[in-house]
């Protein structure tokens, strides 16, 4: 996979691959180069197995907390 499809930004289509929930987080996996996707519950549960056999881990779970930017008057 290259970088510029690993990096890109997840959207409203993305789905975790656990239970189905928007993905903010995805996983390249090193040996094979598979991508998984999940949701920031499943995501935070996985990241001590997958953390240390992945080769690229996109995390936009910041996007939950962000205030979305109200459009000035």
């Amino acid at each position: 996979m290259t970088s510029a499809l690993a990096d890109r930004t997840l959207t409203a289509v993305d789905r975790c691959d656990s239970c189905g929930a928007q993905a903010y987080v995805r996983v390249v996996l090193e040996t094979s180069g598979g991508e998984l996707m999940f949701c920031a519950h499943h995501a935070r549960a996985v990241e001590g197995k997958l953390r240390p056999i992945a080769s690229h881990w996109h995390d936009e779970t910041r996007r939950l907390t962000e205030k979305a930017a109200l459009p000035e008057a």
